[in-house]
C-alpha cells in the first residue's frame, strides 16, 4: 500500500483536478489523505439553501465529508485557514487569510501530516494555483515548501490541460474564451508540459456523486451536472498533472503509488 496525500484549497476543490485520481487509488488498495487549507467560508450561497442558524463554514464542513466519502479518502484533514477570496476581493485584506501568512507554518503543519503517514506521493497546484486565485496560489508554495520538509519522494502539481480546455471551449458554443473571469492563456498550463495524464473516466460517477455533494457550489458545478454522464466522461474524463521539478519526461498514466 502507498499513501496518496492531495492538498487542495478549498472545500470542492478537490473533485474537479484529483477526484478520479483519489477513487482509483483507493479503489486499488492505496491510502488517500486529503489536506484543505482554508474553511471555504467565504462565497455565495443560493437562497434558502442553508437552514436556520446554519453557518456556510459549517455546511461547506459536511459537504466536503460526504464528498471525501464518495471520493474513498481514508483520511480528512482542515487546517481551517481564512478563505482568502477571489483575487481582488475585499477578502484578500483579511490579515489572517491563508494567501496572506508566512509559508513556514502552514508548511509545517502540512510537512507533519506528510510524514506521519509516510506519504509516497503528495500533489498540489502549479504557480498560477490553476487560475490565479489566491489560496490556490499558497498552495503551490506551502505544498513544495511542506514537502521539502517531509523529503516526500514524489511531488506533483495538478494542473489543468489549457490546450484541451481551449478545444472544449471552442467544440461548445456555450462556452468562450471571452467568459468573465478567465483569462485562457493564463489558465493551467501547455499540454506540452504535463508529465501524467489519468484515464479517470471508470470513476465518473465517484466524481459526479462529489459534486453533488457540493450543494452550496451549484455555480461552480451546475453545468457539469446537467450534462448526461457521456458527456461528462469526456469532459472531465482526464486529470493531469506535472512533476513539480519541471523536468520532460515521457507521458505516464499513473502516479507512482
Amino acid at each position: 500500500m502507498s499513501v496518496l496525500v492531495c492538498f487542495h484549497a478549498h472545500p470542492d476543490d478537490e473533485v474537479f483536478s484529483t477526484g478520479g485520481t483519489i477513487r482509483l487509488a483507493a479503489d486499488a488498495g492505496h491510502r488517500v489523505v486529503l489536506v484543505t487549507a482554508t474553511d471555504g467560508a467565504v462565497g455565495e450561497v443560493p437562497d434558502g439553501l442553508l437552514a436556520p442558524g446554519e453557518s456556510l463554514l459549517s455546511r461547506r464542513r459536511k459537504e466536503l465529508e460526504a464528498s471525501a466519502e464518495a471520493l474513498g479518502v481514508h483520511r480528512l484533514v482542515m487546517l481551517d485557514y481564512a478563505d482568502s477570496g477571489m483575487a481582488g476581493t475585499a477578502d484578500n485584506d483579511n490579515p489572517a487569510a491563508f494567501s496572506n501568512l508566512p509559508v513556514d507554518e502552514p508548511a509545517r503543519r502540512l510537512a507533519d501530516i506528510l510524514v506521519e503517514e509516510s506519504a509516497h506521493v503528495v500533489t498540489f497546484y502549479d504557480s498560477n494555483g490553476g487560475y490565479g486565485h489566491p489560496d490556490h496560489v499558497a498552495v503551490h508554495h506551502v505544498g513544495r515548501a511542506a514537502a521539502e520538509m517531509a523529503d516526500t519522494p514524489h511531488r506533483f502539481e495538478s494542473v489543468a490541460n489549457r490546450d484541451r480546455f481551449r478545444e472544449m471551449m471552442k467544440a461548445n458554443p456555450r462556452w468562450t474564451e471571452e467568459d468573465p473571469g478567465l483569462d485562457i492563456e493564463s489558465f493551467g498550463v501547455p499540454a506540452s508540459e504535463i508529465t501524467v495524464e489519468i484515464d479517470v473516466t471508470a470513476a465518473i460517477d465517484a466524481k459526479r456523486a462529489a459534486m453533488v455533494a457540493h450543494a452550496t457550489q451549484v455555480g461552480d458545478f451546475g453545468p457539469f451536472l446537467e450534462m448526461p454522464i457521456e458527456l461528462l466522461r469526456t469532459v472531465m474524463g482526464l486529470e493531469s498533472f506535472r512533476h513539480a521539478d519541471l523536468q520532460t519526461r515521457p507521458v505516464a498514466d499513473h502516479l507512482p503509488l
